[in-house]
């Protein structure tokens, strides 16, 4: 890696997975609108490198799910976690940027930042109103400022003595299509008037492995039903297109996948069957209908089971306060439960209407434009 541009102000920047990746990209752009002479170092994905952040790692190496799957990467780990700390010690960063991923973040880089005296900026909460909680002392000992972006993450926060900012949601300016239904299907090479549903299996590996097989299952028994139906996945970058497509083909489906362009896949589809997490949202605000899925190892979930309860796992649902899309949890998400709720709303019109309507509420509820540069502003003012 090369050394920073000398006179050049250092800012390190760590997210670790595809929503971290694609916040921090925005996040870098709006910085470098503020403040040209800022250089980013960090740990990210391939929208952070174009951004033009010197990447320490890649997020895919540390992009895991749950304590398992922590241990099968823990080599990689430790020698992710020996760079950052050479790195800080070495370009000796003005401040500290984390996106999110809070084992990660909190535990490691915001006790590296802090033991050498480097300011900390936290940009989209860690979920600790939902399971945690505790974490908020830990917080409010490593973190300088906080920037949210849920609205009533200002209230959770200031109910344990913590004075976060609100900034918006960022993806209110990102998720956004030129396309029509029909134009889009035109664009993928799909039909204009087959049904056509959006297969969105997550941007980890572990998520793929477990999820892709149940949705083709589900897919299966869809097309039982629906005979002229067809799908469509959009790839994440973090994602290899041929494991992808090992997993696809023996189900004997026809499975279009799309390298990226996720907002513009979800423009053809009437339902998408979504693993949760960022997904949700982006399809939320795009108003497309949706079947939430989610499923991590028995081992993890069990220790989860400990340590989370939330009444909702699902962006949309989380931010609506109530269920607005289902939800298929562990082992309620088989093939054949993903398959019967999304025929539910295939077939009942008034459900998917008065779904469509609460997706609209829900990027109401989420404010005006302009979040990564409100984050931004506050970062350089940080410097």
């Amino acid at each position: 890696m090369e050394p920073s541009d000398v006179g050049s102000t250092v800012v390190m920047i760590v997210a670790g997975e595809a929503s971290g990746d694609l916040h921090g990209a925005m996040l870098v752009r709006e910085m470098r609108q503020i403040n040209p002479a800022v250089d980013f170092h960090g740990v990210g994905g391939a929208k952070m490198k174009e951004a033009g952040v010197r990447l320490l790692a890649d997020a895919a190496d540390i992009g895991v799910v749950g304590v398992t799957e922590v241990f099968s990467k823990i080599g990689t780990f430790i020698k992710i976690i020996s760079g950052i700390k050479k790195s800080m010690d070495r370009l000796k960063p003005a401040l500290v940027i984390l996106i999110d991923f809070p084992d990660f973040n909190l535990n490691i880089v915001a006790k590296a930042a802090k033991k050498r005296g480097i300011r900390v900026f936290y940009y989209i909460s860690p979920q600790v109103w939902a399971w945690r909680e505790g974490r908020v002392k830990q917080i409010k000992k490593l973190v300088d400022k906080m920037a949210v972006i849920l609205p009533f993450e200002v209230d959770f926060y200031a109910s344990h003595g913590y004075t976060v900012q609100y900034v918006g949601h960022p993806l209110v300016d990102k998720v956004k299509t030129s396309f029509t239904q029909a134009a889009a299907r035109l664009e993928f090479g799909l039909s204009e008037t087959r049904t056509t549903i959006g297969l969105l299996p997550g941007s980890r590996t572990a998520e793929v492995s477990r999820l892709l097989p149940e949705m083709m299952k589900a897919a299966q028994k869809i097309s039982a039903q629906i005979p002229q139906v067809q799908y469509i996945l959009p790839l994440a970058d973090t994602l290899n297109k041929d494991r992808v497509a090992g997993i696809i083909n023996p189900s004997g489906m026809d499975v279009k996948i799309v390298s990226g362009r996720t907002y513009d896949v979800l423009a053809a589809c009437d339902l998408a069957i979504v693993t949760s997490g960022t997904a949700t949202l982006e399809a939320g605000l795009l108003g497309v209908p949706m079947v939430i899925i989610y499923k991590m190892s028995v081992l993890s979930a069990l220790i989860g089971k400990l340590i989370i309860n939330p009444k909702y796992i699902g962006l949309v649902n989380i931010i609506a306060g109530g269920p607005v899309a289902p939800e298929l949890i562990q082992l309620k998400a088989t093939g054949e439960r993903i398959a019967a709720e999304a025929l539910s709303i295939l077939s009942n019109p008034d459900r998917r209407l008065e779904m469509i309507s609460k997706l609209k509420n829900i990027r109401q509820k989420l404010g005006d434009p302009g979040a990564a540069r409100k984050a931004a502003q506050i970062a350089c003012d940080m410097i």
